[in-house]
């Protein structure tokens, strides 16, 4: 389904969003639990040194460049890839990931230090109930769940910034290796709702 296809329950009108085409994953219970990723290599959460591969639309599949990323959004959907063996971490839907471009100028200092060449990385599991974070609004300049409307600014550590989530998305930091945004150290904080749903 696509993400602009998702029910937004009213909150914003329809012309405020940028409709992105971009896949949405399905929420499922219990979201927040631990996985057990011992015998599954690609359910692993995103390691230092991976890349970044499109989950969808023209690019579905290849790795992700700096240079393809539009500045200022708006966001594109991914998993981490281990560049060792080409597997993509599509195995846990908490490995979600949404990465956008800014002027490195426009991002707060803090989001500056885990950026490369402005290009920031967040989960991409809403915090709120562990929806997508799947489209953007293009009047506001956030990332945008369309399950229940939280917003977050990425350009500032995705603190939120409208609709139910309590807490930002957590950051990757990331680093450059040839024009290709790369994963620098781990999640910043806790993936998904902060409570199971059962």
């Amino acid at each position: 389904m696509a993400g602009n296809d998702l029910p937004c329950a009213g909150l914003l009108r329809r012309d405020m969003l940028i409709g992105l085409g971009l896949a949405a994953a399905p929420v499922i219970a219990g979201a927040a639990r631990a996985e057990d990723n011992s015998e599954n290599p690609a359910a692993l959460p995103p390691q230092p040194g991976d890349r970044f591969a499109y989950l969808a639309g023209a690019h579905k599949g290849q790795i992700v460049k700096v240079s393809d990323l539009a500045v200022g959004g708006p966001q594109v959907q991914a998993y981490p890839v281990d560049p060792a063996t080409g597997l993509v971490r599509d195995g846990s839907r908490l490995n979600l990931i949404v990465l956008a471009r800014f002027d490195p100028a426009a991002i707060a200092a803090g989001t500056r230090e885990r950026a490369a060449d402005g290009v920031v990385a967040y989960s991409g599991v809403c915090t709120h109930q562990g929806c997508p974070v799947n489209m953007w609004s293009s009047d506001q300049g956030v990332l945008f769940c369309s399950c229940h409307g939280s917003m977050f600014d990425p350009k500032d550590a995705a603190q939120v910034v409208g609709g139910p989530a309590p807490r930002p998305l957590p950051s990757l930091a990331l680093k450059l290796d040839g024009g290709m945004p790369v994963v620098a150290e781990s999640f910043s904080g806790h993936v998904g709702p902060t409570q199971s749903h059962t």
